[in-house]
């Protein structure tokens, strides 16, 4: 009978400890998730965007790992680093064999920098387009491994699995250049997804014009998106991959030739609050 109740006596001690663990393990997630922003489902300004301000209104941020050297901010960027009336070129979905090279000749022809948001296994497979990209002097952003635009749906810790592990593999292809920008698929933020990006040293980022490419509405209506949406902010979204790409490498071709025509420059997004421009720049 001894033996009986101190076999019970056990149980009830192991079952106590494990309602502790679990309770532990559910604290943690709580604490982990931040319940006071919503997702964005665009990069866009004008469109429902969650922002980290302070309660006096600065912009929020972290120092990123160590010796990643300035401020990363988790709010979503929009401005150029020139200033003025600069304009980002940002291109989505690649690296891609047939169409990379292709976008890099026009931009080689123009003489211009443009930020590339790859994706994890693009970059894995084709590892000497990553490395051409940051010897044209262009700079590297993160786009996730399998481009779910319904990340914002997911947990934290998928998002953070989509986010790092891509993030990895593009800089292996990159033969050691820094991932300095990340970008959700479809603008799919979150407040997690912008913490996990800044506290790794990349500034998550937006986009203010949208060409529509991806959908290959024809050359002159992705050029005309263009001039019909700059004043809306200087960074502008093109695509390198996900399909024919032939209307995308025209259409760029003729925006350049316009931006240099009306004597714009072009420049890379913001990344910390220094590189921000004083308050006479663009809004972003």
């Amino acid at each position: 009978m001894a033996r009986i109740r101190s076999q019970g006596v056990r149980a009830r001690i192991a079952v106590a400890a494990s309602a502790a663990a679990v309770a532990a393990t559910v604290w943690g997630v709580v604490a982990f998730v931040d319940p006071g922003h919503h997702g964005s489902r665009d990069g866009a300004p004008g469109q429902t965007q969650d922002q980290n301000r302070t309660p006096d209104g600065k912009n929020g941020g972290n120092s990123g790992p160590a010796g990643s050297g300035p401020l990363v901010p988790e709010t979503i960027a929009h401005a150029s680093e020139s200033g003025g009336d600069a304009v980002n070129i940002t291109i989505d979905d690649g690296p891609d064999p047939r169409w990379t090279p292709r976008i890099l000749d026009v931009l080689k022809r123009y003489d211009v920098k443009a930020t590339f948001c790859m994706v994890g296994p693009q970059a894995k497979a084709h590892p000497d387009l990553v490395k051409k990209v940051v010897q044209g002097g262009h700079r590297l952003c993160d786009h996730t491994m399998d481009h779910d635009t319904r990340m914002d749906k997911k947990p934290v810790a998928y998002q953070e699995q989509q986010i790092l592990e891509a993030k990895k593999l593009i800089e292996e292809a990159a033969g050691g250049a820094k991932v300095e920008y990340y970008r959700a698929p479809g603008g799919a933020f979150t407040p997690d997804s912008r913490r996990i990006a800044a506290a790794n040293g990349m500034r998550p980022l937006g986009w203010n014009v949208d060409t529509k490419d991806f959908e290959k509405p024809g050359v002159a209506a992705i050029v005309n998106a263009v001039k019909r949406e700059i004043d809306n902010g200087p960074t502008v979204l093109f695509h390198d991959a996900g399909g024919n790409r032939t209307q995308s490498v025209e259409a760029l071709d003729q925006v350049l030739a316009w931006l240099e025509e009306q004597g714009r420059p072009t420049g890379f997004p913001v990344r910390t609050e220094a590189d921000t421009p004083s308050a006479s720049a663009p809004p972003s």
